[in-house]
Formats: C-alpha cells, sequence, structure tokens
C-alpha cells in the first residue's frame, strides 16, 4: 500500500453513517494466524473487512473507529520487535503506523484491554461482527464487563450492538478508483495466466502441470497468491464443479476447464475458460460450448445498471433451456423446461457472484425481498455453465463435457465492461491461439 487516502476516506464514511444512527464505536479485528499442522502456520491472510479500513496487513491489529463530535480512529498493533524481525519479517510498530497508515492514535495491541475500555464507556452503541469470531467476542465481553464494573462511577457501558457488517457491506459493494484500478491489474494478469495454460495444456500433462503454470504466470506478475484453490478439470473432472485435486494426466481429446484467478493486493479476480487440449472442438464439444457462451452473451447483454441481479441468471437460463431441448438433452416446452427447473440436471449454480476483496464479495443481494438493482461501480462475475454426466437418456458423445465461460464484470452506466476479456473465448479465438502454439503474432 502506497497511499493511505482511500482507506481515510472509507473510515470517514463509516464514521458518518455511524453518526447519522447517533454514534457509538465500531470494533474490527484482522483475522488471527491459523495453525497448518504442529508448529507450521498457514500463510497469514488479513481480514477483509479490516483491511479495507486500514490498509494494514500485519497479523494482531485492530481498529477501533469512535463517531462523535470528535471522530477518531484508532489502530492498535504489534510492537517494534527487532529480535521477532529477524524470525518473521518486519513489522511497523504503533509510532510508524500512526503515520503510514493515516491513523489518529495508535497503541501496542498489548495494551488491548485498557484502551477498548476506556473507549467503550458512555458509548450509545458498539459496531461489531458479533459471532464472526469467539476470540473476539470474548475480548470484547471483557471489556464489556469491565465497563460495567465502573457503573457506580456513573460510567455506562454501551447498551446496543449492530453488526458493523451490515454497514460495510453496502460501502464494499460499490468500488471506488483505487479498487478498480486494482481490480484491472488482477484481472489483466490472470487473463494471461490462462493464454499461458492454453499454451502449455495438452495430451500427456498432468492437470497439476498446467495449474503450476497459471499459479507461475500469478506471482511472475506481482500477485501475492492465487484467490481461492485452482480448478484445472480435464475430461470428467469438469463436471465436477469444485474439482482441485489437479492431478489426472490430460488425455486425447479432452476438454480442459480452468478456474483460476489471482489475489493482487488483496483483491481477487476470477476466471473460467473450457478448450480442447487438442485445439479443435468436436462437434458434441461445440455445441455445448457455443451454448453455453450463447448463454453468457445473453447474461452480459442484462448487466448494467438498473437491471435486476437476477435479470443476468435469468437470461442465461432461458438460453440454456432451449438449447439443452433442442440438442435433445431435455425434453418438453420451454415453459415445463423453466418452471420444473429441469435445466438443473445440468445446469445445478447460479450465474454470478459479487466480486472483490473475497472471491464470494460481501453484499446482500436482496432488498426487502426483491433482488436489488445493480448500481455502476458494483464489480461481479458472468459464468454460466453445463455439465453432462454419462447417463442412458444422454447421447454418448455428450458424456463428460463440463463447460463453464467466467468472466469479471463492472457495472458501468451504459452495460458493463468484462475486465477479463483479454483470456480468448469465442471457439475461434480458442482454437486460432492453440493452433499458432499461444503466439500473439
Amino acid at each position: 500500500m502506497s497511499d493511505p487516502s482511500p482507506f481515510k476516506a472509507r473510515r470517514d464514511r463509516l464514521l458518518a453513517r455511524m453518526a447519522e444512527r447517533g454514534g457509538g464505536v465500531a470494533v474490527v479485528p484482522t483475522a488471527p494466524e491459523v495453525i497448518r499442522n504442529r508448529d507450521t502456520h498457514y500463510r497469514y491472510r488479513h481480514d477483509s473487512y479490516f483491511y479495507y479500513l486500514t490498509g494494514f496487513r500485519e497479523p494482531e491489529a485492530l481498529l477501533l473507529l469512535v463517531a462523535g463530535d470528535e471522530p477518531r480512529a484508532i489502530l492498535l498493533c504489534r510492537e517494534k520487535d527487532p529480535d521477532r524481525e529477524i524470525w518473521d519479517g518486519f513489522r511497523h510498530g504503533p509510532d510508524a503506523a500512526r503515520e503510514r497508515f493515516a491513523m489518529d492514535e495508535t497503541h501496542a495491541i498489548d495494551a488491548l484491554d485498557e484502551v477498548l475500555a476506556s473507549n467503550l464507556a458512555n458509548q450509545p452503541a458498539i459496531y461489531y461482527a458479533l459471532g464472526h469470531d469467539a476470540t473476539w467476542d470474548q475480548r470484547l465481553t471483557r471489556a464489556l464487563n469491565s465497563v460495567r464494573a465502573n457503573s457506580r462511577g456513573g460510567v455506562a457501558a454501551p447498551p446496543t450492538i449492530h453488526d458493523v457488517r451490515a454497514l460495510l457491506d453496502e460501502m464494499r459493494l460499490i468500488k471506488d478508483a483505487s479498487e478498480i484500478a486494482l481490480m484491472r491489474r488482477a484481472a489483466a494478469i490472470s487473463a494471461e495466466a490462462h493464454r499461458q495454460a492454453m499454451r502449455t495444456a495438452r495430451p500427456g500433462v498432468f492437470e497439476y502441470e498446467v495449474e503450476a503454470v497459471v499459479e507461475q504466470a500469478f506471482r511472475r506478475a506481482g500477485a501475492q497468491a492465487p484467490a481461492y484453490p485452482s480448478i484445472v478439470a480435464s475430461g470428467a473432472n469438469a463436471c465436477v464443479l469444485h474439482y482441485v485435486d489437479n492431478d489426472r494426466r490430460i488425455a486425447d481429446g479432452d476438454l480442459l476447464l480452468i478456474d483460476a484467478g489471482c489475489e493482487l493486493d488483496g483483491y481477487a479476480s476470477d476466471i473460467t475458460r473450457s478448450f480442447p487440449v487438442d485445439g479443435r472442438f468436436t462437434g458434441a464439444q461445440r455445441d455445448i460450448y457455443e451454448l453455453v457462451l450463447a448463454a453468457q452473451q445473453a447474461a452480459v447483454r442484462e448487466t448494467r445498471a438498473g437491471a435486476p441481479w437476477n435479470a443476468p441468471h435469468d437470461a442465461a437460463v432461458a438460453i440454456l433451456a432451449r438449447g439443452l431441448i433442442d440438442l435433445g438433452l431435455l425434453r418438453g416446452s420451454l415453459d415445463t423446461v423453466l418452471e420444473n427447473e429441469d435445466y438443473r440436471r445440468f445446469y445445478m449454480h447460479r450465474t454470478g457472484h459479487w466480486l472483490g476483496l473475497d472471491v464470494h464479495d460481501a453484499g446482500e443481494y436482496k432488498q426487502g425481498g426483491e433482488w436489488r438493482p445493480l448500481e455502476v461501480g458494483m464489480t461481479l462475475t458472468i459464468e454460466p455453465g453445463c455439465y453432462v454426466r454419462p447417463a442412458d437418456d444422454v447421447p454418448e458423445a455428450f458424456w463428460n463435457i463440463g463447460v463453464r465461460i467466467e468472466d469479471d464484470a463492472l457495472v458501468t452506466a451504459d452495460g458493463c465492461e468484462l475486465i477479463t476479456a483479454a483470456a480468448p473465448k469465442t471457439v475461434a479465438e480458442i482454437e486460432d491461439w492453440m493452433a499458432a502454439g499461444g503466439d500473439d503474432a
């Protein structure tokens, strides 16, 4: 993080919303470190809500936001410790963190109980994600009990707890300029990784070899990690939606489905491409692929400001259902297939999800029981699919064909922008790219 101003602006917005509701204190901890096995930790990843407001990536940290006549942001973090820095790396420490992250106050995390209790006293409300982390629930309870212990001295504990996520989720749904810039970069890195994967994948290669190419491309371009476990699924594995073993040898005639995206400075990308490892689609593969692509194109046309969230899904389902009937995979009228949801045999997931700091990002999909309208600055995926498992009533030519096509979309004033469009997607683009050996020329 080079510029703390976007994070400060978000804190100021949250403080203003809290003030409109009568004030109070927001308590936002970061994620704990997690043991992988014995004394080895998983690689640390900050809490998304905490990072959204601070830009601070170290563990053992807490943000307090005090709304009122004199609003202030208070960060608690680890002290500088030269000995531990030899083992674990750089720490900002409270003094450097105050200026670096544009905080009003900073304290050592060791002073947590005292600082928390003192800032909860005589406040009208707490904004906190109660139940999200049992350890922090206990710490907050301890601080509240400390405040209540001083009631005879005229000190009152906050009588109300609000879920801070209700406010933050609405903020996170609309991406600011700095977020959009990061997501564009993450999308470009991931699109290039998919291009390289198409260059590498061929019969006889193991799925994990292609996975290695994808994730090397992420790191070489500066991304910190995959945003989620990469899916590299060949043949029948492509019909397993969350397949992550990635250990099969790719065979002649296979389609390969790759669902992989990088995380860059906290922000996720999420792309799926499906392509023939031999470089040419067979007739049945082409039929399913072009059906899914048509469904995605229909969903893209419905992704625009003012349209309800579910409109892209409904558009994709209508195309898929009609196509599955035409291919003989479903029987009956279109109305019957849609009403009975017969299409779910081959298309069992939704057409997209919010995208941002989390790959399935924060934010409600309905408001007042109705699908919420899309707004400029929202980011989401558009990812229809079709998965055909062997069955007596399914023509054998379609067996084990799994196709998903996924792009990341930014809602704009006049539609949407697919920020991952650089990854080849049409049948012609894929076949031309693979025939040329992956050369741009």
